[in-house]
């Protein structure tokens, strides 16, 4: 992309990252300013002898820095099946194993295909799934994961909103479709929704209570688009703005202030909004992966997204990419990211594993 192109790119409502040969072209501001650095630590984590863990799909973090994992215990075969953790494995900072939870149980309906995990600021897990119920895996049930999940820091069930294989789309604010992702805002008690792969949608809801709050699609605007069970990547990316729908609302970050990021993967763009769901611009770069995940740093200055082989640095106040994370050993930009109280970026990556990359402080980019 040429340089007056990058230029032209920057919209009023859509801010546009160009890339040349993978590298960022970026403003002189953002070429010296002092960005977060990191490393792999190949310690971590450190499973029990003999357990397995399946494909790790989402992480996060609690107040107090354990790292919540949620993978897919069915991914599995033969004696590691009979191995494996339970889906919500807790680990500590040196990587240890703290105590694993979760799977089928009364008066909720447990996800079949276990996607997204999130600790509010209360403690509380909340977590999703993404199955279809045409997707054909034979360890699975043919049903669809439609609902949300929320348990207490002990494991015990809170609530359940949505119920299992049954949605009726973008219009149904009694059930999600495959939600891939939550956060809750603590100012006003909310639960922000990614719903994801089968809707192409925002939704919110009273944390406490599960009631419908409001709901919005791309750019603000009622959700639409097509459901496909099989997630369908776009030939090609048109200039401007892009899609006028989401396709695969993948994750979802809300700022103190009531800023929501919203990860539309497929289409390789973050979208932001108000707490409210009005649009404000965004980040769409048509030629590399961009937009597969979410994470905001501790002091939430940056926000951190999944983009070719690493992890964009955004800068939240001018919601400009700043700098990438790609330390020697990085396993790739994550299915799924998450950030402790220290800065560390933990990285779920499904079939590829799992990783720790230490927070080693502030550096200035170089020119």
């Amino acid at each position: 992309m040429k340089r007056r192109n990058s230029r032209r790119a920057v919209l009023l409502a859509s801010v546009t990252a160009a890339a040349l040969g993978g590298l960022f072209v970026q403003s002189a501001a953002a070429q010296t300013r002092s960005l977060p650095t990191f490393e792999v630590d190949k310690a971590w984590p450190k499973l029990p002898a003999g357990k397995k863990v399946g494909d790790a799909s989402s992480f996060s973090a609690d107040a107090q820095d354990n790292i919540y994992m949620i993978h897919r215990p069915r991914t599995l075969k033969g004696d590691d099946l009979k191995n494996a953790m339970k889906p919500v494995v807790v680990f500590n900072q040196a990587g240890d194993v703290v105590r694993e939870w979760g799977g089928e149980g009364q008066g909720f309906e447990w996800p079949q295909r276990e996607h997204g995990i999130h600790i509010d600021y209360k403690g509380n897990i909340w977590l999703g799934g993404n199955n279809c119920a045409e997707g054909g895996i034979s360890t699975l049930k043919p049903v669809a994961d439609d609902q949300l999940l929320k348990f207490a820091p002990d494991g015990k069930f809170l609530l359940q909103i949505g119920k299992s294989n049954q949605s009726k789309g973008d219009k149904d604010t009694a059930n999600m479709h495959r939600p891939a992702d939550a956060q809750v805002l603590a100012s006003t008690n909310e639960v922000f929704v990614a719903d994801g792969y089968g809707n192409h949608r925002v939704i919110v809801y009273d944390a406490d209570t599960g009631a419908f709050k409001r709901t919005w699609g791309a750019f603000g605007k009622p959700a639409g688009g097509v459901d496909h069970c099989q997630v369908t990547s776009p030939k090609e990316f048109p200039a401007g703005d892009g899609p006028a729908d989401f396709n695969v609302a993948h994750a979802i970050r809300v700022a103190k202030d009531g800023t929501v990021y919203l990860a539309d993967r497929e289409n390789r763009r973050v979208q932001m909004f108000d707490k409210d769901g009005k649009y404000q611009k965004q980040i769409y770069v048509r030629d590399q992966a961009f937009a597969r995940d979410l994470a905001l740093s501790p002091d939430e200055q940056f926000l951190y997204v999944g983009h070719g082989k690493g992890i964009a640095i955004v800068d939240r106040k001018s919601f400009e990419i700043v700098g990438q994370v790609e330390p020697a050993g990085i396993v790739g930009p994550g299915h799924q990211i998450a950030t402790d109280g220290k800065g560390n970026i933990f990285i779920a990556q499904t079939g590829m594993g799992m990783q720790k990359l230490t927070y080693k402080g502030m550096s200035t980019a170089a020119r």
